[in-house]
C-alpha cells in the first residue's frame, strides 16, 4: 500500500511536470455546476486531490477494520484502488467532482454499515440523503447514490415507515434551504442531459474505464457465489458494494461525456472486488500473478497516457 500511494504522487508530479491536462466534462447539476476542476488546475489542486484520494483510502481502510466487509485484513484494496487512479494521469492533476464524489462516498459508508439491523437510524438515514442531494444540485452524478443507499438501508433492514419519511425530509432539506434563502430559484433547475444518444468517444480513457468495470462486474459475479455464505452483517455489506459497482457503471453509460466524474467511484468499488477475489483464492502462485498482473497493466495504462497522448 505504500509503495502504491507512492507511485501515485510519483505519477502525479510527472503528470504535472508534462503539462497534463484534467479532463472536460460538463459539471453540470440541478441548480450549480461542477466543471473539470474545482480548485484552479496547478501544484495546489493536484495536492489537495492526491490528499483527498489518500484519504479515501484510509477511511476504507478504517471501516474495514471495524466492520470487515473485506475479510482478509489485508490492505490490498486500498493498493489496488491507488493503481486504478494512477492509471488515469489527467484525474490526479486537479481537485475534480470526480474525486469529491469518492471521498462523499466513503465517508457515508460509515453511518449506513453502521445501521445494520438498527430500527432507530432516522438520524444516518437523513444525513446520508442530505449530503447526496446537495452534491447532486451541483453534479447530477451524485443522483446514483440515491438508488443505491435506498436498496442498502433496505438491506440494512433499518429502512422502517420513519426511515422512509426521513429519506424524504433528507433529499428534500437541501433545495428547500437554497430555494428558502434566495440563494437559487425554481427557475433555474434543470433536467439530467445524459449523452446516452451521443456516440462516445473512443479514448485510452474511455477503453480503460471499460475494461475496469468488465474487470469489476466480472470478479464481483465470481465473488458472489461465496459472499453468499458468510455471515449475514458481512454479507450485507458486501451486497450494497456490489450495488453501487452496478449503479456507478449503468451511470457512466447514461451520462459518458462525464464519464471522469464516474471513474474514482468506479476505481474504488473494483479495489474491494480484486481485494476479495485475491482473499478468497486458494492457489497462492494463482493470487499473486493476478496481483502481478493487474500492476503491470495500471502502470502500461498510465505510461500510455502520459507519453502517449
Amino acid at each position: 500500500m505504500t509503495l502504491a500511494a507512492l507511485l501515485l504522487l510519483a505519477v502525479t508530479a510527472i503528470a504535472l511536470s508534462l503539462g497534463v491536462e484534467p479532463p472536460h466534462v460538463h459539471g453540470k447539476g440541478i441548480f450549480f455546476a461542477l466543471h473539470g476542476t474545482l480548485i484552479d488546475a496547478g501544484p495546489l489542486s493536484a495536492a489537495v486531490n492526491v490528499l483527498c484520494l489518500l484519504a479515501t483510502g484510509a477511511i476504507m481502510l478504517a471501516l474495514n477494520k471495524v466492520f470487515t466487509y473485506v475479510r482478509s485484513m489485508s490492505h490490498l484494496f486500498i493498493s489496488a484502488f491507488f493503481l486504478l487512479q494512477l492509471s488515469n494521469p489527467s484525474g490526479l492533476v486537479a481537485f475534480n467532482a470526480g474525486t469529491l464524489l469518492c471521498v462523499v462516498t466513503a465517508v457515508t459508508l460509515l453511518p449506513l454499515f453502521a445501521s445494520f439491523q438498527d430500527s432507530h437510524a432516522q438520524r444516518s438515514i437523513f444525513l446520508i440523503f442530505a449530503l447526496v442531494a446537495t452534491g447532486a444540485m451541483f453534479h447530477y452524478g451524485f443522483l446514483a447514490l440515491i438508488p443505491a443507499y435506498l436498496l442498502g438501508f433496505a438491506n440494512m433492514r433499518a429502512l422502517g415507515v420513519k426511515g422512509v419519511l426521513a429519506m424524504c425530509f433528507g433529499l428534500v432539506t437541501p433545495f428547500w434551504i437554497v430555494l428558502g434563502l434566495g440563494i437559487a430559484s425554481p427557475l433555474d433547475a434543470a433536467w439530467p442531459q445524459w449523452s446516452l444518444t451521443e456516440r462516445p468517444a473512443m479514448n485510452v480513457l474511455a477503453v480503460a474505464a471499460v475494461a475496469t468495470a468488465v474487470l469489476g462486474i466480472v470478479l464481483a459475479a465470481m465473488n458472489l457465489l461465496t459472499i453468499l455464505n458468510y455471515r449475514m452483517q458481512t454479507r450485507v455489506y458486501n451486497i450494497f458494494l456490489m450495488i453501487l459497482l452496478v449503479m456507478t457503471v449503468v451511470a457512466a453509460c447514461l451520462d459518458h461525456e462525464d464519464l471522469p466524474v464516474f471513474l474514482p467511484l468506479l476505481n474504488l468499488m473494483v479495489a474491494v472486488q480484486v481485494a476479495q477475489f485475491h482473499t478468497l483464492r486458494v492457489t497462492r502462485g494463482y493470487r499473486y500473478l493476478f496481483i502481478l498482473l493487474f500492476t503491470l497493466a495500471c502502470l502500461a495504462l498510465a505510461f500510455v497516457h502520459l507519453f502517449m497522448p
